[in-house]
């Protein structure tokens, strides 16, 4: 694959004011991705931006800004908004480009930019390099002439919107009157509109992490931090927790006794109740090389399968649109639901979950364990250059570690996509062997990275 010099994973990431989250590169995003997008018919062209609530924003959006209406491209701000809901507007306003400014769960020292096509899906690996070709050309070319500047102006109602959308998703023969629940917004992007959204449907809501500073965003608490939804769902005696990201494309839930129940959990509850309402297309579940095997063995119990795919959740979504799937993710909780939104959404999850809480009358602790996951060990090596992989040594580590877990477990050992690191994981039946396999692999990489 190309090497790229400023799309990762995911968009555009890193420290905000440092390479590539500058606010030059922002201009240079802007100017090339309007171009990009922009057809030679004679109509006005549109991109909608969104962003989280770091302070760095308040730097990349203008800058996104300029080089939108610099090449001829209207704009249209949302303001605060979850990053499935940038994904949505692209699509409602009949938009040909989206926007959101996010370094999702990281702190908010971070930043970053991630880009949605006109249908709300996140550009292919393709368009992105078209991007990055554009950006390296000079500044003056292709500029709109005076008259033929983009305008830019705010979607008053953009949260509005999002709330009626995710509202629509709930069953219509529900509501949530009579449960108590902790949300825990992580003083992101969702801060307005989650509390509302359960509020509206019927919940007794207990928010937490919704008073944004610029600062604290994703800090000691949200989905990467659930020890702070644990602790609110203890002293309100809730019936549950649900803890969204910065840009509430993930989540975590947390049962009543303060339980947390990951995103292999939470596919597994809304697989079993939508194949039992044979909602459930694709016959079977997409996840990546990370989702634990009791997974698996929970779906194939009931003739359903799990598709597994490279890890991140558009590789999923990828999955998903060629299989005809309609729900996807990520053990980390990213949960994707291609009947309502076309990437992970958080708080569409969790009202999923709230639906079989309501309708079950159990306990969300009764629900929270849908299988018994095989244990699992990861460990993460860092290594300062060469290609460890490729070493003999490690390859033989690998091929043993696989012949002694005999078809009781796998192992899956990749670079990181993001860091120097190497990532060991195993799993298996036997605890003690899985961790025995990988300190054998961890050590074979650390030798041959030395």
């Amino acid at each position: 694959m190309t090497k790229r010099a400023y799309f990762g994973t995911d968009g555009i990431r890193g420290q905000a004011n440092r390479f590539p989250m500058t606010a030059e590169v922002a201009l240079r995003c802007g100017m090339a991705a309007g171009k990009l997008f922009m057809s030679k018919d004679d109509r006005r062209h549109l991109v909608v931006i969104g962003k989280d609530t770091r302070l760095s924003g308040y730097m990349v959006e203008p800058a996104l800004v300029a080089g939108f209406a610099s090449v001829g491209m209207d704009v249209r701000l949302l303001g605060p908004m979850p990053t499935p809901g940038v994904a949505m507007m692209t699509r409602s306003l009949r938009a040909d480009l989206g926007v959101m400014i996010s370094a999702s769960h990281n702190a908010y020292i971070d930043n970053g930019i991630k880009l949605f096509g006109p249908d709300g899906y996140k550009l292919s690996d393709e368009r992105e390099l078209e991007i990055e070709a554009l950006m390296d050309q000079g500044l003056g070319d292709g500029l709109a002439g005076p008259t033929a500047l983009g305008r830019v102006a705010r979607v008053d109602d953009s949260q509005a919107r999002y709330v009626e959308i995710a509202k629509a998703t709930f069953p219509r023969r529900l509501d949530l009157s009579g449960l108590r629940v902790v949300i825990d917004c992580a003083h992101g992007a969702a801060y307005k509109v989650a509390p509302v959204v359960l509020y509206e449907l019927g919940a007794e809501v207990i928010k937490i992490g919704v008073d944004p500073d610029g600062t604290n965003i994703n800090a000691d608490c949200g989905s990467t931090h659930p020890e702070a939804v644990v602790a609110a769902v203890k002293e309100y005696r809730a019936d549950i927790g649900i803890a969204l990201d910065g840009d509430a494309d993930r989540l975590v839930i947390c049962d009543e006794k303060g339980q947390i129940v990951d995103g292999d959990q939470i596919m597994a509850l809304i697989a079993a109740d939508w194949a039992r309402r044979e909602k459930l297309r694709g016959g079977g579940v997409v996840a990546t090389v990370m989702s634990n095997l009791g997974l698996e063995r929970f779906l194939k119990d009931r003739k359903l399968n799990l598709e597994r795919t490279a890890v991140g959740d558009r590789a999923v979504m990828m999955r998903m649109r060629e299989g005809g799937f309609n729900l996807g993710g990520e053990q980390s909780g990213h949960i994707i639901l291609s009947d309502f939104s076309t990437t992970g959404d958080g708080l569409l999850a969790a009202l999923q979950v709230l639906a079989v809480l309501k309708e079950s009358d159990k306990p969300m602790s009764s629900l929270a364990r849908q299988f018994e996951p095989v244990p699992q060990k990861l460990e993460n090596v860092r290594f300062g250059g060469g290609k460890p992989l490729e070493d003999a040594d490690v390859r033989g580590a690998i091929a043993n570690a696989e012949e002694r877990l005999n078809g009781s477990g796998r192992v899956l050992v990749r670079a990181s996509g993001t860091e120097p690191l190497i990532r060991i994981m195993a799993e298996g039946d036997d605890e003690k062997l899985v961790s025995q396999v990988v300190k054998e692999i961890a050590g074979a990489v650390k030798r041959a990275a030395a």
